[in-house]
């Protein structure tokens, strides 16, 4: 096991399940992407550049897309508690996987932009 597997593995058997699904989506948008744990959970790069990193809770699942990845789908965010670069996504609703795979995409594509600058 690597260390973002470790990393899952410690957490109940309902939030493993979507720390994967996250993982699994990173990976399939940003198959280029390195993965590693950093600030004490699963972080991933492109171009050099912090991509997104996901982290799990006792009552919710943390997306940090840096604050321009999270600007970019404030209305789509809106109905979730939120900080700065940062969302909850509550463990007794649906992962909205379709919305976090554009803000993948929006990050990966952003991350590509200021790599070609």
């Amino acid at each position: 096991m690597n260390a973002v597997e470790e990393y899952i593995a410690a957490f109940p058997a309902e939030v493993q399940e979507r720390l994967h699904q996250i993982r699994n989506l990173i990976l399939k948008e940003a198959a280029q992407a390195e993965e590693k744990i950093a600030y004490g959970m699963p972080a991933y790069k492109t171009f050099g550049k912090p991509l997104i990193y996901f982290a799990g809770y006792k009552k919710h699942i943390g997306l940090y897309a840096t604050p321009s990845g999270h600007a970019a789908f404030e209305k789509e965010l809106s109905s979730y508690k939120q900080g700065k670069g940062s969302v909850q996504f509550p463990l007794d609703q649906e992962l909205p996987l379709d919305l976090i795979a554009s803000i993948i995409r929006f990050r990966l594509k952003e991350n590509q932009s200021k790599a070609k600058a």
